[in-house]
């Protein structure tokens, strides 16, 4: 398990730096757009690793509402898949 942090921690500090100067002006996302962006992020993740211009997070956000939407949004995710591990648990139990 050492190996493989020090293994993605090597591999990560090659990462090109990015300037986002140019996305910081125009429109601040709040909460709203904080929470759209937490309910697309794993639509946003597969787009991202094969276009440039699409990002998962938004660099322009007011901070700390953007953050508490976005964690609402991709919590989401979570709530949707632990109902249907949990749905699967109970059908195994009736039949056993």
């Amino acid at each position: 398990m050492i190996v493989g942090i020090a293994a993605i921690m090597l591999l990560s500090s090659c990462a090109n730096k990015e300037y986002v100067e140019a996305c910081l002006e125009g429109y601040r996302y709040g909460f709203w757009g904080g929470l759209w962006h937490g309910i697309i992020a794993p639509i946003d993740l597969v787009i991202s690793l094969f276009r440039d211009d699409v990002t998962v997070y938004a660099q322009n956000n007011n901070g700390a509402w953007y953050a508490f939407g976005f964690i609402l949004g991709s919590g989401g995710w979570g709530i949707l898949g632990s109902k249907g591990a949990s749905g699967k648990r109970r059908r195994s139990k009736k039949y056993d």
